[in-house]
């Protein structure tokens, strides 16, 4: 039996956005404590997406064997594609981290509202409500205060313009992802979805590894303990209970709710790493919050 049995309660899939994004806005400091480990930013995304691949194998050849064999050349190619855009999705934001402080990498990585709810106007026609539309304005005002706060001052990194770019262009690819794995989802269970694309992105990332000369492996045990932790946590629990969602909710409103993922993220930085907070950041987060909110009584309505 599929997630495609019964409707759940309606609360349900409100409750598991919520505890995936507290999973993953354990991302950002697994992987900045990593890369203090001396793991590059490819291998930390090739080792996250890998392990996470590895770990859901039994599961999606046991559970969902059948509709694995029964791929048509349309899935297989939508499936690459959503790997594709996982893998540089996870290349750009990690990489970000080296040179911009979690809070603005993590705001601008989460803009996905905007850019979903562009090409989603433009290119399928959908209408999202005033109340969505409003949750999209608060929570990208919101992302950029928390930039323009965090890039002013000396934690933004040592060349904060390159990681707030590369964080961008993370937050592109990851609307991309999410835009492709709503039509994909749409015909296959949970754990032959996620295997596929976590599976494609990891291949990916690791040839892009090989030809870039980063090592995987060679590390300590704190450095293997924090990519492990990437693909138990933020990858397996957080992404999955996003990619569960995506059959019950929009694209956007999952979207929107990524962008809690700079409060939980930054309040971490700035017990693990020093990273403090000026007045616009707490005025940014509230605004994210409450954007979340409004699109949170929009999805509902």
């Amino acid at each position: 039996m599929t997630d495609r049995a019964a409707a759940p309660p309606r609360w349900l899939p409100f409750a598991v956005l919520g505890i995936g994004l507290l999973a993953v806005s354990f991302g950002a400091i697994f992987a900045r404590l990593a890369q203090g480990e001396g793991v590059p930013s490819f291998t930390v995304a090739t080792w996250r997406l890998g392990l996470a691949a590895l770990i859901i194998t039994p599961v999606a050849l046991f559970q969902s064997h059948r509709a694995l064999k029964d791929l048509n050349r349309r899935q297989c190619l939508l499936a690459l594609a959503a790997g594709f855009f996982l893998a540089l999705h996870f290349a750009t934001w990690v990489s970000s981290l080296e040179y911009t402080s979690v809070a603005s990498s993590t705001a601008l990585v989460t803009t996905n509202p905007l850019w979903i709810g562009l090409v989603s106007f433009v290119l399928f026609g959908e209408r999202p409500g005033r109340m969505m539309l409003g949750g999209i304005a608060l929570s990208f005002g919101g992302s950029l205060l928390i930039f323009w706060s965090d890039s002013q001052t000396v934690s933004a990194g040592a060349n904060p313009v390159l990681g707030n770019v590369l964080a961008l262009a993370g937050s592109w690819c990851f609307s991309a992802y999410l835009l492709i794995g709503r039509r994909l989802r749409a015909g296959l269970p949970l754990p032959a979805y996620v295997w596929l694309a976590y599976g494609a992105a990891a291949l990916l990332l690791a040839g892009a590894s090989g030809v870039s000369g980063a090592p995987l492996s060679g590390f300590g045990t704190t450095a293997w303990a924090m990519l492990a932790g990437m693909a138990l946590g933020p990858q397996l629990l957080g992404h999955t209970a996003y990619n569960w969602s995506l059959r019950h909710v929009s694209a956007t409103f999952v979207a929107v709710v990524t962008l809690g993922e700079p409060v939980c993220s930054a309040a971490m930085a700035f017990v693990l790493f020093g990273e403090g907070f000026a007045p616009l950041q707490f005025g940014g987060f509230a605004l994210l919050l409450a954007g979340i909110y409004l699109a949170a009584r929009g999805e509902k309505a």
